[in-house]
């Protein structure tokens, strides 16, 4: 099982370590974060946009088609009450990607539809949450 682990460092700020990389997050300036790293949700967003870049440059090169300059845009609203991500949207940018072809098209989509984290979020039905407390 894949693990990252993400350490409190003081004054709303936090690492977290994913093997050999680190990324530094930051509270919501409104919590009072100070803009040193992104926010959670932003993680969130940039995990679903780089997993769909990545599987549609992998589909690209493996059928000769120039992934060079795609650009992948992840878009997301933030809803109140419940508290959490909504309204996501991904715009894909291909402009080397010459294609006439529909079905081939249709296989672009269905490979960004099928990353695992659009898959996960489309399919996930709960997280599991534990908490250990310190005893004194």
């Amino acid at each position: 099982m894949s693990q990252i682990s993400t350490y409190y460092k003081g004054d709303g700020l936090f690492e977290s370590v994913m093997g050999n990389h680190t990324i530094t997050i930051d509270m919501p300036e409104s919590m009072g974060g100070k803009d040193r790293g992104p926010m959670p949700p932003q993680l969130f967003a940039a995990s679903l946009s780089s997993c769909v870049g990545v599987l549609i440059t992998d589909f690209c090169q493996k059928h000769q088609l120039n992934p060079e300059g795609l650009e992948v845009h992840t878009s997301y609203e933030m809803a109140k009450h419940p508290i959490r991500i909504s309204d996501i949207k991904v715009s894909v940018e291909l402009p080397n990607v010459v294609c006439d072809d529909e079905c081939m098209q249709k296989a672009i989509a269905h490979v960004a539809e099928h990353c695992p984290v659009h898959e996960t979020v489309c399919s996930m039905e709960d997280v599991d949450l534990t908490l250990n407390f310190g005893t004194t």
